[in-house]
């Protein structure tokens, strides 16, 4: 069955990966963008197109509540209802707790899990409706083992899984299931940006000797949001190359 899925922040490092992932499983499917990134998510587009893959862009601020509804509503008019949500989009603005400033704070929240609602507010009801639905929330290794000058990403990411416990008990029964993924250091474009001394550094305490590629984050959301999946919900997955072990 040729099922919708979005994917928020999809034209990043790893919502690229994802995308492809999710459109190799017959899913047709549609990234999410910032307003600010109309140009290069176009181009984004095209890259895709040139790879094989038609995926469809729509515009959505996912801290702003009326954007997602705004968007979801013209994704069902124009594609379909969603079958599938992968809440994806995130930032950092890193400071210690005492240089922090409360928009710092702020932002994080609404973008890392405020946006995580947002979204899945605009398609929950429906999913309950129909009696199927997968919802994967990209949190982080950072909300699992906390990080110096990230009080706001960690407890943003670890406030996901919170949110992934809850939704789904309440979507179990309907089949509609919840679940996390935790990821570790992964080779995208921001990590691969960080000095190489520091780089190195990280990679020493991963005890798999590398960093994780985007793909590794895919082939598991590929498998948590498909029809063999249907008996885990409210889990989390921890794909960090044994980085934090619990």
């Amino acid at each position: 069955m040729n099922r919708i899925a979005v994917v928020t922040g999809g034209i990043g490092g790893l919502g690229t990966a994802i995308c492809r992932d999710l459109a190799r499983q017959d899913r047709h499917v549609i990234s999410t963008y910032r307003p600010v990134n109309h140009d290069k998510a176009l181009e984004w587009q095209e890259e895709r197109r040139k790879e094989g893959f038609d995926i469809a862009i729509y515009e959505a601020d996912v801290a702003d509540f009326d954007s997602c509804k705004e968007m979801i509503s013209k994704v069902e008019k124009e594609i379909g209802q969603v079958d599938i949500l992968i809440n994806n989009a995130g930032i950092t603005r890193d400071s210690t707790m005492k240089r922090m400033t409360q928009e710092d704070w702020e932002m994080v929240i609404n973008v890392d899990l405020t946006g995580a609602f947002n979204m899945t507010k605009q398609v929950f009801a429906g999913m309950l409706e129909r009696q199927w639905g997968r919802i994967v929330n990209i949190s982080s290794i950072n909300g699992q083992k906390g990080q110096f000058g990230q009080a706001n990403y960690s407890a943003a990411k670890a406030g996901l899984h919170g949110f992934t416990k809850a939704l789904a008990r309440e979507g179990a029964r309907k089949g509609v299931l919840v679940n996390t993924i935790s990821p570790g250091y992964i080779a995208t474009s921001m990590v691969m940006a960080v000095a190489e001394e520091i780089r190195n550094k990280i990679i020493e305490e991963i005890p798999v000797g590398h960093l994780g590629v985007p793909e590794d984050i895919a082939r598991t959301v590929a498998f948590l949001t498909d029809d063999a999946a249907g008996y885990i919900t409210g889990a989390n997955f921890s794909i960090n190359g044994g980085h934090h072990m619990f």
